[in-house]
């Protein structure tokens, strides 16, 4: 019986590959904006946090610092709490805001969507007014606190230094900052939202998992100072980093270090805590009167 043979198959010359799908979710708001929407989009928002911290650093200098609210009542605290929030957390949530403005883009006129970032920007502060909330009570309460007892500033820093630090490696924190970082998948989810606020409801929910994040970060200025530029620039460029660059979960550990060796530090060295210290003029009258 004859062997069959296998016919040799020439050899195909190499077809090359075409090319790849994109992805569904783009990367970030650079592949989703035209470079002259986006540089505009940038320019306003680093103009609207520019004008929130000349703003802040005008405050900053009448007020001073000092242990507590400072005298304020509560609605003029929480309008300079947005203005702080507006200088410190626009910048890094900037890209959200531009993604978000390129998602509603299609469907809406340049002034439909202006109304609706406003929303969304509205909400995310509004996330962020009720954490101002919960600031002032925590203020208020850390004043009489140290009014009582001075001595007391190093302990109350020593905690807001360590629950800050013990934050920085939780569960909530790599939850929310996993978000943050990454905000695209819910950007989807929340267009399925119902269209009632639908700009407003999604700010809040996005401004909810930053203050997931940051909380941890906005309590250390209860022992450095509310009114302490310094310390807002460093906190503002650590959530900017955090949430941007690419280290910034390595960031976050270093930052949760930090705050656990300031914790063991505070009761020992007063220059940690400025915004626990009694101004001179105020420890004088207080002694006087005992």
């Amino acid at each position: 019986m004859p062997r069959l043979r296998l016919a040799r198959v020439p050899h195909l010359p190499h077809i090359p590959r075409g090319p790849r799908l994109a992805s569904p979710v783009p990367d970030g708001p650079e592949a989703l904006l035209p470079k002259r929407d986006l540089a505009v989009a940038w320019i306003l928002m680093v103009l609207l946090a520019a004008l929130a911290w000349l703003l802040t650093i005008g405050q900053s200098r009448d007020m001073g610092m000092r242990p507590g609210t400072m005298g304020l009542a509560l609605p003029l605290f929480l309008l300079l709490w947005v203005v702080m929030m507006v200088a410190m957390m626009l910048p890094s949530v900037a890209p959200v805001a531009i993604t978000w403005v390129r998602a509603i883009s299609r469907r809406s006129s340049g002034a439909v969507r202006a109304l609706r970032i406003t929303g969304f920007v509205g909400g995310y502060l509004l996330a962020w007014t009720g954490f101002g909330l919960l600031a002032y009570g925590a203020l208020a309460a850390t004043g009489r606190l140290v009014d009582a007892g001075p001595g007391a500033g190093r302990w109350i820093g020593a905690a807001a230094f360590l629950l800050a630090g013990l934050h920085q490696f939780g569960p909530l924190k790599r939850v929310c900052l996993r978000h943050c970082r990454a905000p695209m998948a819910q950007l989807l989810r929340y267009s399925h939202f119902r269209p009632w606020a639908k700009d407003l409801r999604v700010g809040a929910h996005h401004g909810l998992y930053c203050v997931g994040c940051c909380w941890g970060l906005m309590i250390v200025l209860i022992p450095l100072g509310f009114m302490n530029v310094a310390a807002m620039a460093a906190l503002a460029a650590v959530i900017f980093l955090e949430k941007l660059w690419r280290g910034g979960p390595w960031l976050t550990w270093g930052v949760g270090l930090a705050f656990l060796v300031l914790a063991g530090l505070a009761p020992f060295q007063d220059w940690l805590l400025p915004g626990l210290e009694m101004p001179d003029e105020m420890s004088h009258e207080m002694s006087h009167e005992m």
